[in-house]
């Protein structure tokens, strides 16, 4: 088989960047190792910043998303007692949407059959070959069988995990981490949200955030310490601790009821440069990770499938390298921003024992500032609605 792009991964990156190439007619086949039911089975994200709805609404998939969503005009911060209202559409003029990450990936999914475009499932052991040099493929295993795809380019939306960042380790690739002494544990349940917008909770017994999938869905999460298992909280002792770190209104609002999900995510900020190697790019989870905290994961996966789009657009139709040879170092600029952001959202709103008594008081401070600024608020709601790509 042969294809001008091979895209390794089914998630909203690798299917937002199909359909763009699609629509710009440029043939892309995907490839992932499990099926479409186990992956709309994983619980992500939901908040869409303004450049990840337009990137919907260019590839013309955006419908539902506008019936379902649920447009965000601010967000809120608890802490000392205190409520700050961050509003997000009066400082930038431009809001968020909450829509469940998995609603996205079906939407996407759906609309890459509609038109017939390649993905295949159940590929096992994907391996990208030759993307030094002028002709790149891709082979995969599949019902016993081995087959190879050749290909122009190869965009690596695995993950972390996936083939494609193991495919350049050693290869001048360098890898930027740190680790939080804290996860967060999160309970999904079909309950009706305790307030209209996201309130994010800094307390003393630590960081909580009221969040929504729906009108009838909500998410919530509450920090713990690393080694906390799941098995150890059950849905009471959640919905407990929960009511002890919101102010008290939310608390008295929240709707209790069965979890669907529960887990313990651990937090860390990840960045590998450069991006591109080759004629292999890595893309999203594949080239940096960001704590939960400012709602900035798939959304920048999707600035990252904005710049490489445009780069592989201007090599097919204008016989131009310029963007696909910029494109690591534009996904960066933008990533780094991003991961500053997480970084100071997470310091921010989560208790962090080992800062001592001084880094408490600077927090408080920061937080006392942030309450008082309209210019620190500007730069908040800027960061959370998303800079420009």
């Amino acid at each position: 088989m042969r294809t001008q792009v091979v895209i390794i991964g089914s998630g909203p990156s690798g299917l937002i960047l199909g359909e763009l190439l699609h629509k710009a007619g440029i043939d892309a086949v995907i490839l992932d190792r499990v099926n479409r039911d186990y992956i709309l089975g994983r619980i992500r994200a939901g908040v869409l910043e303004t450049g990840t709805v337009g990137l919907m609404d260019e590839i013309g998939c955006g419908a539902r998303m506008h019936r379902k969503g649920l447009i965000h005009e601010g967000v809120e911060l608890s802490f000392s007692g205190r409520r700050c209202r961050i509003d997000l559409a009066g400082l930038t003029s431009s809001t968020v949407m909450v829509y469940g990450q998995t609603e996205l990936t079906r939407d996407l999914m759906d609309h890459r059959e509609s038109h017939g475009a390649t993905t295949i499932y159940n590929a096992a052991d994907v391996t990208p070959h030759d993307f030094d040099g002028d002709r790149p493929y891709v082979t995969y295993e599949k019902d016993g069988t081995t087959h190879r795809i050749d290909c122009d380019f190869i965009a690596g939306c695995d993950g972390y995990h996936g083939p494609s960042r193991a495919a350049v380790e050693g290869r001048g690739l360098e890898t930027h981490e740190m680790v939080y002494p804290f996860g967060w544990l999160g309970v999904l349940a079909d309950v009706p949200p305790a307030h209209e917008e996201l309130i994010y909770a800094n307390h003393p017994r630590g960081f909580a955030l009221c969040s929504q999938r729906s009108l009838t869905r909500s998410r919530y999460y509450v920090q713990v310490p690393l080694d906390d298992r799941v098995e150890a909280w059950s849905d009471d002792a959640f919905w407990d601790e929960l009511r002890r770190r919101v102010p008290a209104d939310i608390a008295e609002a929240v709707v209790t009821g069965p979890s669907i999900e529960k887990s313990i995510a651990p937090l860390r900020s990840f960045v590998a440069e450069p991006l591109t190697f080759g004629r292999l790019f890595l893309v999203g989870d594949a080239g940096h990770i960001v704590p939960p905290t400012g709602a900035k994961g798939l959304n920048l996966a999707a600035s990252d499938v904005h710049y490489l789009f445009e780069g592989l657009r201007d090599f097919y139709l204008d016989t131009s390298r310029a963007g696909i040879d910029a494109y690591s170092a534009r996904a960066l600029s933008r990533i780094w921003k991003a991961e500053r952001f997480s970084w100071w959202m997470t310091k921010l709103m989560h208790r962090f024992p080992e800062d001592g008594d001084f880094g408490q008081k600077i927090q408080e401070a920061e937080l006392d500032y942030l309450a008082g600024s309209i210019a620190a608020q500007t730069a908040l709601a800027e960061n959370y609605v998303g800079l420009p790509y």
